[in-house]
């Protein structure tokens, strides 16, 4: 109704504008599901970073990535390749944490790895400690 108003206010005319209702649909249109997919990935050389970076563009992947065989294959190629997924994921305001020594693990900008282990609460001494 405010519309109409509006579109009557700047038409030059007096007449009123008859519009049509429909709305158009797109049956060929892919559906796209917005879940979260965490994907597992073997780092085996330098060009598989480009499969995990694209699916880490999508925007709904966490990568928990296995970087095993190629830190025994060749440790700089991991650096290269390590470098580039962490360009890519700060530029996606992601996150990065490594686990142990073959596990990394890449987030999206919606979720957040916690890269601090909480501190275990000191137990209190007994006077016998002393």
């Amino acid at each position: 109704m405010v519309f109409k108003k509006l579109r009557k206010a700047f038409m030059n005319s007096g007449e009123d504008f008859v519009e049509d209702e429909y709305l158009e649909i797109d049956v060929n249109q892919e559906k796209k599901e917005n879940k979260v997919v965490v994907k597992l990935f073997n780092l085996n050389d330098y060009e598989d970073s480009n499969q995990i970076l694209n699916a880490l563009r999508e925007g709904y992947t966490i990568a928990v990535i296995d970087i095993r065989t190629l830190k025994k294959k060749d440790p700089i190629e991991l650096k290269r390749a390590i470098s580039k997924i962490k360009k890519t994921t700060d530029a996606l305001q992601g996150t990065i944490a490594g686990f142990g020594e073959n596990i990394v693990v890449v987030t999206p900008s919606f979720a957040k790895v916690e890269k601090h282990m909480p501190k275990k609460p000191e137990e209190k001494k007994s006077y016998e400690d002393y």
